[in-house]
C-alpha cells in the first residue's frame, strides 16, 4: 500500500484581499524525495502557491495537507518546521548582524538548547562550504553568497521539504550551476523534497523529475520533463519556451530535415548522443 503523499492540495484557490484572483482549482501531489518544478509566466500563480504551501497564506477555497495533516491556522507552528522556504530575494531572509546569527535564528526559535543550535548552524554552514562567512555581515556578501547563507538558515531547521522561488535569479552561470549541484546533493543525500518555482527553463531538466505548467492560476499540464517538453504547444501556450538545446533539436528536425528522435534531447549530454547517433548512421 502506497504511503500518503508528503503534500496534497485539492481544489485550492486563492484571492488576495484586494480582490485579485491568484489561484483557481489547484490540485497537486508531492511525494517524499521528489524534485518538482513549477513553470509559468509572471502572474501565473507560482509564488502564491509556494506561499500557501508554507502557510504564509491560507487557501480561500480548497485544502492543503502536509504529511496527512490539514494545514490550518491552528497547526502552523507544528507544520512549519517541516518546510523551509527560500525566497527569491535573499535579503528578505537575512536580517541579523552576522551570518552565524542568521542561520541560528530558526533553531533558536524552535526552542533548541545552545549546544544543539551550534551543532546545526555549523553543520549547515559546512554543507554549503561557507563556514568562513560565519562572522560576516550579510551586507558584505555577494548575491551568490547571500543565496547560500539563506539556504543554510533553512537547512538548520532540518526540514523535509524545501520550497524555492526563482533560486537561480541574479546568479552568474557558475553560481547557478553550483547551486543546482547543491540542491541535487541535498535531495540525494538527505531525501529532501524540492519544489522550485522558476523561469530558468534550461535548468529544469537538470533538477526536476516532475514539472507542473501554470497559466492563469491553474495547472494546465503536468508530467516528467520529457513529457512536458515534448509538447511545444503547451509550453508556448503558457508564454514559455523550450530549453535551448531542445529548441535546437526541434529546428534541426523540422526545418533541416534531420531525423532527431522525439522526445527531443533536453540536455547537452542527450543532444550529443543523438547527434553522434545520426552521424554514425550516415557514415
Amino acid at each position: 500500500m502506497n504511503p500518503d503523499p508528503l503534500i496534497k492540495a485539492i481544489d485550492v484557490g486563492y484571492t488576495y484581499p484586494n480582490g485579485t484572483p491568484a489561484l483557481d482549482g489547484i490540485n497537486f501531489i508531492a511525494n517524499k524525495g521528489e524534485k518538482i518544478a513549477l513553470i509559468g509566466p509572471n502572474g501565473s500563480g507560482k509564488s502564491t502557491f509556494l506561499y500557501l504551501l508554507d502557510g504564509l497564506l491560507l487557501p480561500t477555497t480548497g485544502k492543503i495537507w502536509i504529511k496527512g495533516e490539514e494545514l490550518t491556522k491552528k497547526n502552523l507552528d507544528r507544520i512549519r518546521p517541516i518546510i523551509g522556504f527560500i525566497f527569491q530575494n535573499p535579503d528578505d531572509q537575512l536580517f541579523s548582524h552576522t551570518i552565524w546569527d542568521d542561520v541560528a535564528f530558526g533553531p533558536r526559535n524552535l526552542g533548541l538548547d545552545d549546544k544543539e543550535v551550534e551543532k546545526r548552524v555549523k553543520r549547515s554552514l559546512e554543507i554549503l562550504d561557507i563556514l568562513e562567512l560565519s562572522d560576516k555581515s550579510p551586507n558584505n556578501l555577494s548575491g551568490g553568497q547571500k543565496r547560500l547563507a539563506s539556504i543554510a538558515g533553512v537547512l538548520a531547521m532540518d526540514p523535509e521539504i524545501i520550497l524555492l522561488d526563482e533560486p537561480t535569479s541574479n546568479l552568474d552561470p557558475r553560481s547557478s550551476s553550483n547551486l543546482i549541484r547543491l540542491l541535487l546533493n541535498l535531495n540525494k543525500e538527505r531525501g529532501i523534497t524540492l519544489i522550485i518555482a522558476t523561469h530558468d527553463i534550461d535548468n529544469v531538466p537538470l533538477y526536476s523529475d516532475k514539472v507542473y505548467v501554470m497559466k492563469g492560476g491553474k495547472f494546465i499540464s503536468e508530467g516528467s520533463p520529457e513529457d512536458i517538453f515534448s509538447r511545444p504547444d503547451i509550453i508556448r501556450d503558457a508564454s514559455l519556451r523550450l530549453p535551448r538545446i531542445t529548441h535546437l533539436m526541434e529546428i534541426l528536425n523540422k526545418e533541416d530535415g534531420i531525423p532527431i528522435r522525439n522526445p527531443y534531447p533536453l540536455t547537452i549530454g542527450e543532444a550529443r548522443n543523438e547527434i553522434l547517433r545520426h552521424v554514425k548512421k550516415e557514415q
